[in-house]
């Protein structure tokens, strides 16, 4: 019993500096609790259908992921994965469809409700950051449970510079949640990579996205602050 109990506190050991019990959930499943929270505050108008229906599926999808296990290894199911993807594209859809009302809004709306405009402007941006974080953390090398394998057969879809100088961190380095939420935050700033670059199509048709997503909601709002002012 001693010896059962001293080898899980080694796996946990192990977990904790990212070794044997893979990724830790909580970072990106708060990201998700953000994502859902700054939808909840968005004007109705904004909002496909009734206001609670996407947030309470978004929910009943994350629980069972928050639920099952606090780290994703490559020994988990495939069901966990999908999951996991069907829940970003949920709120995937809900956040571009809240983008396109907002546009025409900004664009036909007159001087009304322009302030309310542009806060949710603020709110669909940051839920821009907060989901293609996910997507780039859930879909690099076959996602963060394939990405904790001792030999990964994925080529990595981006290249971090700890990846190009094994100088500048541990021999075992890889990117966290962190990493590609930062990744999203300065694509979404800059429109554009900056230190980490993408090298698959997929991460760079990701990567496109959202700089033009990101580039039509700060245009659209930089338009109507000028409406409004003049």
């Amino acid at each position: 019993m001693t010896s059962k109990t001293t080898e899980q506190q080694a796996l946990e050991t192990a977990a904790r500096i990212g070794g044997t019990r893979g990724e830790a959930t909580w970072p990106a499943a708060l990201a998700v609790v953000a994502a859902i929270v700054l939808q909840i505050l968005l004007p109705q108008r904004l909002v496909p259908g009734v206001r609670w229906v996407l947030p309470a599926l978004e929910v009943a999808l994350l629980l069972p992921l928050a639920i099952g296990s606090r780290y994703r290894h490559h020994t988990e199911s495939s069901r966990a994965r999908i999951l996991a993807i069907t829940l970003i594209a949920v709120i995937t859809f809900a956040n571009l469809y809240s983008l396109v009302l907002l546009a025409y809004y900004l664009v036909h709306g007159g001087k009304a409700g322009g302030h309310e405009l542009i806060l949710s402007s603020i709110d669909v941006w940051l839920t821009n950051v907060a989901i293609f974080g996910l997507w780039f953390w859930e879909l690099d090398r076959g996602g963060p449970g394939a990405r904790t394998a001792p030999k990964s057969e994925d080529p990595p879809e981006f290249l971090y510079p700890q990846m190009q100088n094994p100088n500048l961190a541990p021999k075992d380095w890889r990117p966290t949640f962190f990493d590609y939420l930062y990744v999203s935050l300065t694509n979404a700033t800059a429109f554009s990579p900056t230190d980490t670059m993408p090298l698959s199509i997929r991460a760079k048709a990701l990567m496109a996205l959202q700089a033009v997503a990101s580039l039509l909601t700060v245009a659209l709002v930089a338009a109507r602050a000028v409406n409004i002012l003049s």
